[in-house]
């Protein structure tokens, strides 16, 4: 039951988080835009890259805890 209720709140995050984007509007079709210049616009990973990669980290940490706590207690249930 809790997965499904898991799945259910990604799906309906994925949905509404992908409404905001919207295509660009195309402008004057004799317009050539902009002109290039030498160096590449850079694209920053910024807060929500590294956010993303600590949620993962400390997701995965618990995991590993959780785990290593469950095998302790199994080992001393057996012993």
């Amino acid at each position: 039951m809790k997965l499904k209720a898991l799945l259910c709140t990604a799906a309906a995050l994925l949905v509404l988080s992908a409404a905001p984007v919207f295509a660009q509007d195309p402008g004057d079709p004799g317009d050539l835009g902009p002109t290039p210049s030498a160096q590449p616009a850079g694209v920053p990973i910024d807060g929500g890259a590294s956010m993303l990669a600590a949620a993962g980290i400390s997701y995965g940490l618990k995991r590993v805890r959780a785990k290593r706590k469950a095998q302790k207690a199994a080992l001393k249930n057996v012993a």
